[in-house]
C-alpha cells in the first residue's frame, strides 16, 4: 500500500495499514531509520442523511490513533524483524442509524471508547522471501485488499460484505481484531502466497468482555495467491522487489490479481432451517472464495503524476449461515487531473451485496419482506492540502437500504478531515 507518499488517510487504517506503518515502509531501506517511531492521527468525519434511509439527520464521527513502528534489529538486536502497535480511541456514534444501510457508508465506524487494534511481530527469512507474523493482526492489511479501493468510504470497498460480516464477531478486521498467525512466501518476484490462523472471534467481544481462544471460538483460516506487477525504480536494491511482509518498503502496484478463500471451524446456526426442537440448525463450518482485481489503466509520461485505476472485487459465501452469499464490487479512480493538485483523486464505484436464499427464508417467515440485494453508488474526492492535512467528501446513493422493503433509497454526505503527525 503506497498511501504516505500520495496521501495518508483514514480509509488506509480502516483497510489494515497505518500511515505510520506506510511512512515506516518508504524510510525501511535508509539507514538513519530511528528504532521506535511514533505518530497521532485524528479523523473527524460530519455525514448527513438528506433523504430516504432510516431517518434524515446528521451526525459526527471522531477517531484518535496512536501507532508505534519498531525496527527489530536496531532496537533489540534482531535482525530482519519489525513490530507494530495501533491504538485507537472512538467516539460518537456512527452513521447506520441514519442510513440504515448493511454494507456501511462510513468505514471509520467503530465503538466508542479505547481499544488496541493491532499488536505484532514480524520476523522475515530467506533474504526476506519468507515472512511470519504474529500477534493481533488485521488480516485485510494483506488478505482481500486492493489500493484502488481504499480511496472509498464504503466498508465493502474494504472488505467485501459477504466475508466482513462472516463468523459470530465478523473476521479479524477493524474495528475488533483477532490474535493469530500469518506466514507469507514470494517465490518469485511477483507471486506472493499467504496463509493466516486466527482465533474464529475477535478480543473485544459482545457486552465490552475481552477473550481469546475461548471454547466454541472455532479458529478462521485464510489463504490467498496474488499476482503483482510493481515496476521498480533504476535505483533500487538488486533484491529489492524480493522483500515481502507488512514494511516491506516496496513500490506501489500498478496491477495486481488475487484469488483467496476462508473458512472458520466452529459450529454457526442455519439462517432458514429449524431442528425438531424449533431451534436453528446447527452447521459445521462456513466458508468463501475471493477474487479480487485492479490495474493501471493510464498514465501520463516523465514529469507528470496523472493516473487512472479500475478494481475489481467479487466473493462468495456459505448461504447457510452467511446473510450475504454473494458480492460484487468495481471502481475507477483518477488522481493528478486537477491543475496544481497532483495528489487529488477523484474516485467512481458501486457495490452490491446479495442475500442468500437461506435468510430470505428466515425473514419470510418471520413476516418481513427483503429485497434480493443492497447496491451502493459511491463519487468521492481527495484533496491532499499539505503532508499534514487532508480532507474528502462522499455522495453515496444507497438502493434499498439493509434490502428492507418500503424503505426509501438514502443519499448520504460525508466529509472527513485528517489530521497526523
Amino acid at each position: 500500500m503506497d498511501r504516505f507518499h500520495r496521501r495518508c488517510t483514514m480509509r488506509n487504517r480502516v483497510a489494515g495499514f497505518s500511515c505510520l506503518a506506510l511512512i515506516a515502509a518508504g524510510a525501511a531501506a535508509q539507514d538513519d531509520v530511528a528504532p521506535v517511531s511514533s505518530s497521532v492521527i485524528y479523523d473527524a468525519n460530519v455525514l448527513a442523511n438528506v433523504r430516504g434511509g432510516a431517518r434524515r439527520g446528521s451526525g459526527y464521527q471522531g477517531m484518535l490513533r496512536w501507532q508505534t513502528s519498531v525496527d527489530g534489529e536496531r532496537a533489540f538486536g534482531w535482525p530482519d524483524s519489525s513490530g507494530f502497535v495501533n491504538v485507537m480511541a472512538a467516539h460518537h456514534a456512527g452513521p447506520a442509524i441514519l442510513t440504515g444501510d448493511a454494507q456501511g457508508v462510513s468505514n471509520m465506524t467503530a465503538p466508542p471508547g479505547v481499544r488496541l487494534e493491532e499488536a505484532w511481530m514480524q520476523q522475515n527469512f530467506l533474504n526476506d522471501r519468507l515472512s511470519v507474523l504474529a500477534g493481533r493482526y488485521d488480516l485485510n492489511s494483506e488478505f482481500y485488499h486492493l489500493n484502488a479501493a481504499t480511496l472509498f468510504f464504503n466498508s465493502s470497498f474494504g472488505i467485501g460484505a459477504e466475508f466482513g460480516q462472516s463468523g459470530p464477531g465478523g473476521p479479524s478486521i477493524f474495528p475488533a481484531t483477532a490474535i493469530g498467525v500469518r506466514i507469507a512466501v514470494k517465490p518469485a518476484p511477483d507471486v506472493v502466497l499467504r496463509a493466516a490462523v486466527l482465533d474464529g472471534v475477535p478480543v473485544d467481544r459482545a457486552g465490552g468482555r475481552r477473550a481469546a481462544f475461548r471454547g466454541g471460538d472455532g479458529l478462521l483460516l485464510v489463504y490467498e495467491m496474488a499476482w503483482l506487477h510493481r515496476p521498480e525504480s533504476a535505483d533500487a536494491p538488486p533484491d529489492h522487489h524480493l522483500r515481502i511482509g507488512r514494511n516491506a518498503g516496496l513500490a506501489t502496484d500498478q496491477g495486481k490479481l488475487a484469488v483467496g478463500g476462508w473458512y472458520y471451524t466452529a459450529r454457526f446456526a442455519d439462517l432458514g432451517a429449524l431442528d425438531a426442537a424449533g431451534q436453528p440448525r446447527q452447521q459445521r463450518g462456513s466458508g468463501g472464495a475471493y477474487l479480487v482485481a485492479e490495474r493501471a489503466l493510464y498514465q501520463s509520461g516523465a514529469g507528470t503524476q496523472q493516473a487512472v485505476t479500475g478494481f475489481v472485487q467479487s466473493g462468495v459465501a456459505d448461504s447457510r449461515v452467511n446473510r450475504f452469499n454473494a458480492y460484487l464490487g468495481a471502481g475507477v479512480t483518477a488522481t493528478g487531473f486537477v491543475p496544481g493538485r497532483a495528489a487529488d483523486t477523484l474516485g467512481l464505484a458501486l457495490a452490491i451485496a446479495r442475500n442468500g436464499d437461506a435468510y430470505l427464508r428466515g425473514q419470510d417467515a418471520a413476516g418481513l419482506v427483503n429485497r434480493r440485494a443492497e447496491s451502493t453508488v459511491e463519487l468521492t474526492y481527495l484533496r491532499q492540502v499539505n503532508p499534514h492535512l487532508s480532507l474528502q467528501s462522499s455522495v453515496q446513493y444507497v438502493i434499498h437500504p439493509n434490502t428492507l422493503a418500503g424503505t426509501a433509497n438514502a443519499l448520504t454526505l460525508q466529509l472527513r478531515a485528517e489530521v497526523a503527525f
